[in-house]
């Protein structure tokens, strides 16, 4: 479904990536973990193609769905990002416009793709979706009058609005409190088990990639220097770095099959 094999650069910073390399299948949730930059960003912003408008430069291939995105023009990329390839950003506040209401920014997302309107009908089911109030006067109010965690759920409903084939979830749960994470956990797990949307689940919280991910990618220095599975990985690591970050994690019985749909 996915194949990655990039390297990227910035004006005067070469090798910010270098030949990172990984598979996902549909369905799978992709723990993306390493130290603040270490080039996670990066290669999120790389996959959706949008790198190069921050002023980066991608070398290689990412396959998407049977398509290498590298060689597809801006024009064509437009009609993928955001229909099959979505983002979840990390942070409500800064990612959504307060003044306007929840239908105008369901419906605007809808016709970013779509020439017909969205009817109140399919945003209550898609609000119902992700646990908000599947009810008329929700969908009214203001985006800025919404709780941090409503806000996410919100960012995430707009995210599987055209039940994209993947999406990248950028430090998603860092500004939410414990319930409020977990919660969002048992979502993004609810979504690839039940809908096949591939997600790759960029965080620094590794307590969270341990609930959620099926395998887990350690980058470091730009480079991916270990990738398996969950319990591999957080187990018997074998990189140096990877043991020093698992080794820095507090001691706890983590449970290390990811969440299920509840």
């Amino acid at each position: 479904m996915l194949h990655v094999a990039i390297s990227a650069d910035y004006p005067g910073k070469k090798d910010v990536l270098r030949d990172v390399r990984f598979d996902m299948s549909r369905g799978e949730v992709l723990g993306l973990v390493g130290q603040s930059g270490s080039g996670k960003s990066t290669l999120a912003l790389a996959l959706l193609r949008i790198l190069e408008f921050r002023g980066g430069t991608v070398r290689g291939h990412i396959v998407f769905e049977g398509q290498d995105l590298g060689a597809l023009p801006e024009k064509l990329v437009r009609t993928w990002r955001g229909r099959r390839i979505a983002y979840v950003p990390q942070s409500p506040a800064s990612s959504l416009n307060p003044a306007l209401r929840i239908r105008t920014l369901i419906g605007e997302a809808w016709l970013a793709h779509n020439s017909r309107a969205l009817s109140q009908e399919a945003m209550l089911d898609l609000l119902g979706e992700v646990s908000l109030p599947a009810q008329p006067d929700f969908l009214n109010l203001r985006s800025g009058e919404l709780s941090i965690g409503q806000g996410q759920r919100l960012l995430i409903a707009l995210a599987l609005l055209h039940r994209p084939g993947l999406i990248v979830a950028d430090e998603p749960t860092s500004a939410l409190d414990l319930i409020t994470q977990q919660d969002i956990l048992k979502l993004f797990r609810r979504i690839s088990d039940s809908g096949g949307t591939a997600i790759l689940f960029i965080s620094h919280d590794l307590t969270s990639v341990a609930q959620i991910c099926d395998r887990v990618a350690v980058l470091y220095q730009g480079e991916i220097i270990e990738i398996g599975s969950t319990s591999q990985v957080f187990l018997q690591p074998r990189h140096p770095y990877a043991q020093r970050l698992i080794a820095a994690l507090p001691r706890m019985n983590l449970d290390l099959q990811p969440l299920q749909q509840t």
